[in-house]
């Protein structure tokens, strides 16, 4: 039975090990949690930020929606004003020669409007890219993103310039519109 009492000893022992093992295991588990949290709270701090950018490229590809809504009106319209003026003379030839003008500007501000807006879309593409990137290499890229980001609102800025732009240009043709049907009178 001694070999028994030996045995319960080394039991003893090897619980005691077992113990302290499972304790380095657990801390060592518990540290690989807490990196494995930090990693994570980290990746939601990086799609946290980078959900900014991505709200407004859907801000502004609703304002694009519209934007070519517009523009194709436009072309529409260009194009019908074409074909009246083959067969216009006189006052009628001035009239539409005026509105064509008036078309063609809009046109431009549009084409502006939806470089700009296009423009915002892309460099917002380019800053959830860099939001990665800088989380990815573990860079701190914060004035870049700054400017990159405000790059990106400037150019938003200039396509609203230039839309707003257009719906005046399009209440000039319809002021001529309006005045020449009053004068028809």
């Amino acid at each position: 039975m001694g070999g028994g009492r030996g045995h319960e000893r080394s039991r003893g022992e090897s619980a005691f090990a077992r113990v302290a093992n499972w304790c380095c295991d657990f801390a060592l588990a518990a540290n690989t949690l807490d990196r494995l949290n930090d990693a994570e709270n980290q990746f939601l701090s990086v799609i946290q930020i980078a959900i900014t950018p991505v709200i407004l490229i859907s801000g502004v590809g609703a304002l694009m929606l519209t934007l070519t809504n517009r523009l194709g009106r436009v072309v529409d319209r260009t194009r019908g004003l074409a074909g009246q003026m083959r067969n216009a003379s006189g006052e009628e030839r001035t009239h539409l020669e005026s509105q064509l003008a008036m078309m063609w500007r809009r046109a431009r501000f549009q084409r502006v409007a939806v470089t700009l807006a296009g423009s915002s879309m892309f460099i917002s593409c380019l800053l959830v890219l860099a939001i990665f990137v800088d989380a990815l290499l573990g860079r701190k890229f914060g004035v870049e993103l700054v400017v990159i980001f405000v790059g990106s609102v400037l150019c938003l800025i200039a396509a609203l310039a230039a839309f707003i732009r257009d719906i005046w240009v399009s209440l000039d043709a319809l002021q001529l519109e309006v005045d020449r049907a009053t004068r028809m009178r």
